[in-house]
């Protein structure tokens, strides 16, 4: 008798979130509806009146959305330091996609192993990176691979498909993928292809050549006849602002004609890269010793010097030294914050741009910098945003050091657009917001149990405000975290609970199969 009496008494849902508006990440119009949690799941969507939990959470005056999926996010730097992923959390952010720009760990599964061990309140998925494959087989060197280096790269490919990543990214602006010709990059997405992935591209240029790299990364996911996508979508450089028309246009047509081409895009008038975005890419090649060796030779420094110096003015420097900022330097901590023209007057020097330059090129051989670029545009930010082929992704890092000096967008990407763009500004809808932040991306990846607020999806739930949503995060102050998030759920479990971050760290660490 005692079993059948506890069997009467159980509860219906282990969590039950009653009285709030849902959106549920379809893009479809809000509704009235309550969601019971069972274990990691959704078991049930509707009016559920009368039922009983081991939780009630009332989200009264609140919007209940799927937790965001982040498509293009930096996290390993600090997830191991920080395994809550608060600056995340906080923005209702509860997966992370890993393994962007081309540089993932290599191999995967031991990487994936040592994090599960871990525990963090997120949950994280990775692509393969080209640029870490192509450096595995041919170190930093500057040329084509041999059929036989072209073999162990699609060898490395394959194990990290065969071991759960989601696609292939390329860091093509990058050395040493910026030294791979399309054609390698196709042949490498088309083992991607068989396993069901997807390719993501930080592309060769997002300046003067951005028409060219658009028209590359679809040419990539055509010929390869998989996915592809723009990643971190942006025009730089004040001579190239507009262009966002014109390269959404491309994307457009290329879905015309079926190639299957998506966006991400974070929300802010500036970039973030290393002081290297600043230098031919020849000059990269082989690495700081090989740079520090052509800086001193005369001829080859002031090649060096010209092409710096038309960066800063016409590129991502964005007319000015004062538009480059330190995020950190490891040779020196006391400069981050301080921009190229800072230290420019620092060390002796009249503020221009060509002893900008020279300033660059010594910091280069000391040891480089993270940096920030301000150079892009309001209205471009805008046109890309409201496509409808557009999803939103940080590309920002869980930044461990109290030293460094982050991009505001590792705080604030999520909750800025839900309270700038969609509250101040109405660029978007609400519900556009939420779709474009969950069930967009999760379609993206093939997800197919995250993403939505429905019946058998896993449990990942952020409850807001969305009168107050706000990101507090700024180029001055980049360390606040963002505001208006009262509950984060995820697989089931409160990771933030009345505001407080808990002591549950209920992420997993996801696998892609194809299905």
């Amino acid at each position: 008798m005692i079993p059948a009496l506890i069997l009467l008494l159980a509860a219906d849902f282990d969590v039950l979130i009653v009285n709030g508006r849902l959106i549920d990440g379809t893009n479809n119009p809000w509704r009235w509806a309550d969601v019971g949690i069972k274990g990691d799941s959704i078991a049930a969507v509707g009016k559920l009146k009368g039922k009983t939990a081991d939780r009630v959470i009332d989200a009264q005056g609140l919007v209940v959305a799927p937790g965001f999926i982040d498509i293009h996010n930096h996290g390993r730097s600090g997830i191991m330091q920080v395994p809550t992923a608060e600056n995340f959390l906080r923005q209702g952010v509860t997966t992370l996609l890993e393994g962007n720009d081309g540089s993932s760990p290599l191999p995967l599964a031991p990487y994936m192993e040592k994090l599960e061990a871990r525990k963090i309140s997120v949950n994280m998925g990775f692509f393969v990176g080209h640029g870490s494959v192509r450096q595995e087989v041919l170190d930093l060197a500057k040329r084509n691979v041999t059929p036989e280096e072209l073999t162990r790269m699609k060898g490395l490919v394959e194990q990290a498909m065969r071991e759960g990543a989601f696609g292939i990214s390329t860091g093509l602006f990058y050395v040493p993928g910026n030294f791979a010709p399309t054609e390698e990059v196709i042949e490498l997405a088309k083992v991607v292809g068989k396993y069901g992935g997807m390719h993501i591209s930080h592309m060769r240029d997002e300046a003067a050549d951005i028409l060219k790299s658009v028209a590359e990364t679809i040419r990539i996911g055509e010929e390869a006849g998989i996915p592809t996508q723009v990643s971190h979508h942006k025009v730089i450089g004040s001579g190239n602002w507009g262009l966002a028309d014109k390269t959404v246009a491309m994307v457009e047509q290329a879905r015309a004609r079926g190639v299957d081409t998506t966006i991400d895009q974070y929300p802010y008038t500036a970039s973030s890269t290393g002081l290297a975005a600043l230098f031919p890419q020849w000059a990269l090649e082989g690495g700081r010793k090989a740079t520090a060796e052509r800086l001193a030779a005369p001829e080859t420094r002031a090649r060096i010097k010209l092409v710096i110096s038309d960066k800063i003015k016409n590129d991502r420097g964005g007319g000015d030294p004062k538009n480059v900022v330190m995020r950190s330097c490891g040779f020196d901590p006391t400069l981050a914050g301080k921009s190229l023209a800072d230290i420019t007057r620092q060390r002796g020097r009249e503020v221009t741009i060509e002893n900008a330059a020279e300033t660059a090129m010594e910091m280069q051989v000391q040891g480089s910098c993270s940096c920030i670029y301000h150079a892009i545009s309001e209205p471009d930010i805008a046109r890309i945003m409201t496509s409808p082929y557009t999803m939103i992704a940080s590309d920002g890092a869980i930044t461990a050091s109290e030293k460094d000096f982050p991009h505001p967008r590792e705080f604030g990407t999520f909750a800025r657009v839900l309270g700038r763009y969609v509250r101040e500004r109405k660029t978007l809808t609400l519900e556009q917001a939420v779709w474009k932040m969950s069930g967009l991306p999760a379609q993206r990846l093939n997800l197919r149990d995250r993403g939505v607020v429905a019946e058998g999806f896993k449990a990942d739930i952020g409850i807001f405000d969305p009168a107050t949503v706000a990101d507090k995060a700024d180029f001055e102050n980049p360390r606040q975290m963002a505001v208006g998030f009262k509950h984060v759920v995820v697989n089931g479990q409160p990771a933030i609970s009345e505001g407080q971050v808990t002591a549950a760290r209920p992420g997993k660490v996801l696998r892609y199969r194809a299905q």
